[in-house]
């Protein structure tokens, strides 16, 4: 595994940065969600139940995706 540094202002809360981190790696497909729950330091049940609040989905939709669902005649 590769290591990253990142100096964040003292009153940055850890938990949050690592979890947006952690989402935006678990979306691009770098990290598993096991991988990104073990980064934030969290089950990966509670990370999958956590990481819609940041935009991503853990079902591989793309926002184009759901465009085009909600243009769907039903």
């Amino acid at each position: 595994m590769k290591s990253l540094t990142i100096n964040l202002p003292e009153d940055t809360n850890l938990k949050e940065a690592k979890m947006i981190v952690a989402a935006a790696l678990f979306d691009k497909g770098i990290l598993a969600s096991g991988q990104a729950a073990e980064m934030v330091g969290i089950s990966r049940r509670q990370f999958l139940e956590e990481v819609g609040k940041y935009g991503v989905s853990i079902f591989g939709e793309t926002e184009e995706d759901l465009e085009k669902v909600k243009t769907l005649a039903i």
